[in-house]
């Protein structure tokens, strides 16, 4: 990392539009922006703090841009640095021009997501910030924006500095109690340490417990359609899409493999899966298309299970109970569907009833997802873990705190504990940065663009 070079890039996406920024960051930002810049008067323009300011742009040739350009004077910026943000005309020729110029003059190309990387390196954020500032360009909803905006805002760095922070006064006390080993001392008792560390083993847990609805959220929530043959699972996708997403058709069998697309209701993704009807069969393919079904429902949060209303209900209780059987309550949300109530209404108080083929309740059906997300999946989730980085590490926390916990209980030297409690503060500070190595660090920022 060449930390004191001045970095430069186009910070908008490509192509063509009304405007575009280019940005710069380092020593000679200020300097390598004013050299190119003149007044209306053709004088030299001075930049300012934190204002906006017009000017000519000239690029060694002559006239290239009217542009309207902000200094942002270290440390107050985005990067730590100083920091130039030039504003000008959306042509892909003046963009890559205004990038030339400065690259002729010292500057270099900025590398993806090198100017987050600076703001790490400054201590602008920490690392699970950084990474939420890649997660706030991808957002795709208002959920998932929310989200990011926490996270970016320290919402969680705060939760991880905290645990940190009871990490670090539980081993405290263990090594004390290891340095004064010869004179017999006991800074905690047992008890004490057992207590201690169920409570940082039950925030851990509960943190890591959360990131299948983080993940959720950010990728969208998973909702399986399930059901036999032609009880309308593919007509109901079709329906709730508003497309013709998926081949409908009376031949039974006909979806021999799951289908996905994503909808958004009321600021939430979902990514609604069609899958193969559950049934016997002896065909090889189909029956590769139910074992699919049988994966999609393992990962979905919501089961659209599907009753044909022409079936006779006791019939479909038998599919209601194998399906029930794979939907543990307090991981998945089964919800009943009585589908063709157009041709048939059933004599049945529970589920919804619809004609996806008229659109009858597909209104229903959305808010009762978006019912089930906030009051289910929402709960008690004030943090969660979006990141899968972050959750493989916090899932060696727990094996760790799990061996302190072990070694208390075995009533192990204060030695042989410390070396858990410290493997636990390795992994948590991997996350936020405060232990990183070249190859994490590289592994973070290469997701991002060029001008972030």
């Amino acid at each position: 990392m060449r930390n004191n070079d001045t970095i430069c890039a186009i910070s908008t996406p490509a192509g063509i539009g009304g405007i575009a920024v280019v940005r710069l960051s380092g020593v000679e930002a200020k300097h390598l922006a004013e050299s190119v810049l003149k007044q209306d008067s053709g004088k030299s323009v001075t930049l300012k703090d934190h204002r906006a300011q017009y000017a000519h742009f000239f690029d060694g040739e002559g006239f290239l841009d009217e542009v309207v350009v902000v200094w942002f004077a270290a440390p107050h910026s985005y990067t730590g640095e100083d920091v130039v943000e030039i504003s000008c005309h959306g042509s892909s020729y003046i963009q890559q021009q205004t990038v030339n110029v400065f690259i002729n003059k010292g500057a270099r190309l900025a590398e993806p997501g090198e100017f987050t990387l600076r703001a790490f390196l400054n201590g602008r954020m920490n690392l699970s910030q950084a990474e939420a500032v890649a997660d706030l360009i991808d957002s795709q909803s208002q959920m998932s924006h929310r989200l990011a905006v926490s996270q970016m805002r320290g919402g969680y760095a705060k939760e991880l500095e905290q645990l940190r922070q009871d990490l670090i006064d539980t081993t405290a006390l263990l090594e004390l109690e290891l340095d004064f080993s010869d004179e017999d001392l006991e800074f905690a008792n047992r008890e004490r340490l057992k207590d201690m560390v169920e409570g940082l083993y039950s925030k851990v847990k509960r943190l890591s417990d959360s990131f299948q609805t983080g993940n959720a959220i950010k990728k969208g929530v998973p909702v399986a359609i399930v059901g036999r043959p032609n009880a309308g699972k593919s007509t109901l996708l079709n329906a709730l899409l508003n497309e013709d997403r998926a081949i409908v058709s009376d031949t039974p069998g006909t979806t021999r493999d799951t289908i996905e697309d994503t909808f958004s209701i009321d600021g939430i993704d979902f990514r609604i899966i069609d899958t193969a009807g559950l049934r016997n069969s002896d065909d090889p393919i189909e029956k590769m298309g139910i074992e699919r079904t049988f994966r999609a429902l393992d990962k979905a949060s919501i089961v659209l299970l599907l009753h044909d209303s022409q079936m006779p209900y006791d019939d479909f209780k038998d599919d209601m109970v194998s399906i029930a059987d794979r939907c543990p309550s307090d991981d998945k949300t089964l919800l009943i569907i009585n589908t063709k109530c157009d041709i048939c209404r059933p004599d049945v108080e529970n589920g919804v009833m619809v004609s996806a083929k008229y659109g009858q309740g597909i209104d229903e059906i959305k808010s009762l997802l978006v019912k089930t997300v906030r009051e289910k999946i929402l709960k008690n989730t004030d943090v969660l873990l979006t990141n899968a980085r972050h959750f493989e590490a916090m899932s060696k926390v727990i094996n760790a705190l799990d061996e302190v916990r072990k070694g208390l209980e075995a009533n192990l030297t204060p030695d042989l504990i410390v070396i858990d409690m410290r493997d636990a503060l390795y992994h948590l500070g991997t996350i936020t940065g405060s232990v990183a190595s070249d190859e994490v660090l590289s592994s973070v920022f290469s997701r991002f663009c060029i001008g972030k």
